[in-house]
């Protein structure tokens, strides 16, 4: 009993750390970096203020792990996404779906939009390495010229990033200042995608 014990301790004690990130997370997508406070968190898992002290340190250091969380979690994502296009069982299609629920759904285009006000953009990096992988897999099946592919492989993961990251901010208010639905932007980079490298 004595020898449990402390496994069970460990596995709690993760289990609270999980939940207050993922709690950080989910404020962090509703209400901005301002809204990721230990008191919120606490509130949103119905734990003490001291237990997340216990846990992070600080504020400061709860939102550390959110950040390395939230990249690592994606980073995955991505590296998956590569397999699978390795292996032909991901479509062009799927890594836009990828790139822009990344930035909305799951809080990237938020967590970067924070990281770049507080000068801390760096922390990106192994977001965009893997990128880097991403392009060289979808370069390797085009029927093109080598640096012809590279270059237009490169141009389609900017506009697609840069979509992904402005439709995660503004994207809401300006499909609907246009009168487009929702959706529109994922589309049309989509489209673009597909016309570039398919019928290449």
């Amino acid at each position: 009993m004595s020898i449990d014990q402390p496994k069970r301790l460990r596995r709690t004690s993760e289990a609270a750390r999980e939940a207050a990130v993922e709690a950080a997370r989910l404020l962090l997508i509703e209400a901005g970096p301002g809204g990721v406070t230990l008191k919120a968190v606490a509130a949103r898992i119905g734990t003490g203020h001291a237990n997340l002290l216990h846990h992070f340190g600080s504020a400061a250091g709860l939102q550390a792990a959110l950040m390395d969380r939230m990249i690592r979690d994606t980073v995955e994502r991505v590296e998956q996404a590569v397999e699978r296009m390795r292996s032909g069982e991901a479509s062009p299609r799927e890594i836009v779906d990828l790139v822009f629920d990344a930035h909305g759904r799951d809080g990237i285009g938020r967590l970067t939009a924070w990281l770049t006000s507080t000068g801390e953009a760096s922390r990106l990096r192994p977001l965009f390495g893997v990128l880097g992988d991403l392009i060289r897999t979808i370069e390797a099946g085009a029927i093109l010229p080598a640096d012809e592919a590279h270059r237009r492989i490169v141009d389609m993961t900017l506009l697609l990033v840069l979509a992904g990251l402005g439709d995660s901010l503004i994207g809401p208010m300006l499909h609907e200042t246009l009168g487009e639905a929702a959706g529109h932007a994922r589309e049309i980079v989509a489209q673009s995608l597909l016309s570039q490298i398919v019928t290449a």
